[in-house]
């Protein structure tokens, strides 16, 4: 399998409710390497600019108003086969499809407020990591090397 990158969103609802490091916890146990991490509040330009693939459609509104009504985590994870093992983490969009276990399954209020985001595509994962964080914001964590260093 391929080493992959993908971009992560712990959503207000995950936020306020305070499962940031149980999502976090979860995300570690399952062997990604988080190498981005960042407490942010969306303003109304950046949420429409991140979600302009869903602009017209009927939700748009309520998606823009729901990301920017309090602070988001944003992550940037890294490990084989990111995409597709994240988004099977994460469970169905639906909270009501969503197995126990999963990040929705457990955490998410309802459709609207379902906890966390996750790239769809490795093209998708690009640009959404991008939009957030520039190269050099992404620090890769050599394990043996620090390990073994003096302290």
């Amino acid at each position: 399998m391929a080493i992959e990158r993908t971009f992560a969103i712990i959503k207000p609802d995950a936020v306020a409710n305070r499962h940031i490091g149980a999502i976090v916890g979860r995300i570690e146990a399952s062997d990604f390497r988080i190498l981005a991490m960042r407490y942010h509040r969306m303003n109304q330009l950046q949420a429409r600019g991140f979600y302009e693939v869903h602009d017209g459609k009927p939700f748009f509104e309520g998606l823009v108003g729901f990301m920017t009504s309090g602070p988001v985590v944003m992550m940037v994870l890294e490990g084989e086969n990111a995409v597709a093992r994240w988004r099977e983490l994460m469970g169905p969009t639906n909270p009501a499809d969503a197995a126990k276990g999963t990040i929705r399954g457990d955490f998410a209020v309802d459709m609207g407020k379902n906890s966390v985001h996750g790239s769809d595509s490795l093209e998708n994962a690009a640009r959404e990591i991008g939009y957030f964080f520039r190269t050099i914001e992404q620090y890769p964590v050599d394990r043996e090397k620090v390990l073994a260093s003096g302290g």
